[in-house]
């Protein structure tokens, strides 16, 4: 037996019972505790003293007859991660998901973590890693995802055995804040839609229709003409009124555009279509025929002159050519609309906050709107819009109001 031996149990020569130990020191004098496990097999833990292997030894033995896994020591949490990410490749999760994983491991996790055992991970090593992370400038939100995807890596290595315990539990996730939106006023909106006549913008009815249906880019980016009925589709009430179905949308990631389904069922849904919107789209399907007459064949084909993929067929916003926009490119457009009608710079998706703001604020009912938005459910329509709620709510106290003075007079 190596030099500086001690068994924890039973006797020199003796073999040891499974959950005993045993604690010895190596000739580069680090120190070696090792737990007897069923089959024959053992953990190993190394430490810098006797006092901290012992504490190992202790704490593997207790996870050990407590029936809970026995932590690896040896494994770093930048091995484990790299082989959790190629578990987690896609079909399992989504390209753009699997990605953001990737991404946030590659970025902040390996940097920052990859060289620390698995099992010596603690919550205060996240917390402090969270903390380094937003004094660095990352934002609230991604500091969140960050926290999001360790705590599901861990949770894999504890079904599995490797860990005995997820340490993410341990830590609080810091609070995402709101990104303030900036939805325009009517009078802005009409400012913007008169830019967009006077220009003859050839992407006018995108403008129109997100500010006045609450569509994402990406759902207006995945928009076909099958999707779209103009001369009335059977509404909810038995009648016939202008509609459009959101079936898809269109991402970007590494691998280029794909076109996927709504992530959620209430996602998925039927939006009517208000007469400016019908009258812009039917604007837009002639300069969109006349542009496909003026290319003939090479409408609808990629840079190598081929045809495109079948699910790039039929849009009704695309490019010049017949391509799909790309959200990275086509993003830039608005700011320079916004500048000539001399309104203040907003993101497009504050063309959403724009609708859904309009409508809260003309008294439309809020579980309209939420269906409108696709959200899930209407607690979340008015959680983001809180701030048109309280004249909404004045309004009611009003209606009361006068009901109960009617009644009094009475």
């Amino acid at each position: 037996m190596p030099s500086g031996t001690s068994g924890t149990s039973g006797t020199s020569g003796t073999r040891r019972g499974h959950g005993e130990g045993t604690i010895f020191k190596r000739a580069d004098g680090r120190w070696v505790a090792q737990l007897s496990l069923e089959g024959g097999k053992r953990k190993s833990y190394t430490a810098k003293t006797r006092q901290e292997a012992q504490r190992k030894l202790a704490e593997a033995r207790r996870d050990y007859e407590a029936g809970l896994p026995v932590a690896d020591d040896r494994l770093s949490v930048g091995r484990y991660l790299a082989t959790w990410l190629e578990t987690m490749q896609p079909p399992v999760v989504d390209r753009r998901t699997w990605e953001r994983y990737e991404q946030m491991v590659r970025l902040h996790l390996a940097p920052e973590v990859g060289t620390v055992r698995l099992s010596q991970l603690s919550g205060q090593r996240l917390q402090v890693l969270y903390a380094a992370k937003l004094a660095a400038g990352l934002s609230t939100t991604t500091v969140h995802h960050l926290h999001s995807v360790v705590h599901k890596a861990l949770e894999a290595a504890v079904r599995l055995g490797i860990i005995a315990r997820n340490v993410a539990d341990l830590v609080d996730a810091p609070p995402i804040r709101s990104r303030e939106m900036h939805p325009l006023t009517l009078a802005q909106v009409q400012a913007l839609f008169a830019v967009l006549a006077r220009t003859q913008d050839r992407l006018e009815a995108l403008y129109i229709l997100a500010v006045s249906t609450g569509m994402r880019q990406g759902e207006l980016f995945a928009l076909r003409w099958a999707d779209v009925e103009l001369d009335g589709g059977l509404g909810s009430d038995g009648g016939a009124s202008p509609v459009l179905r959101v079936r898809r949308s269109l991402q970007e990631n590494q691998l280029g555009l794909v076109f996927k389904e709504p992530k959620t069922r209430r996602s998925r849904r039927q939006i009517a279509l208000s007469e400016p919107a019908v009258e812009a789209l039917r604007r837009h399907r002639v300069r969109q025929h006349e542009e496909r007459l003026l290319l003939g064949a090479a409408w609808g084909t990629n840079e190598m002159g081929e045809r495109l993929d079948p699910s790039c067929h039929d849009l009704v916003f695309c490019s010049a050519l017949g391509r799909p926009l790309r959200p990275s490119v086509y993003r830039r457009r608005l700011p320079r609309l916004l500048e000539l009608a001399g309104l203040p710079r907003v993101r497009f998706h504050d063309l959403r906050h724009t609708c859904a703001t309009l409508l809260l604020a003309a008294r439309v009912n809020p579980k309209v709107v939420s269906e409108m938005l696709g959200h899930s459910t209407v607690a979340i329509t008015l959680d983001i819009y809180s701030h048109v709620v309280p004249d909404m709510q004045q309004d009611a106290a009003a209606v009361m109001g006068a009901m109960l003075m009617t009644s009094l007079v009475g």
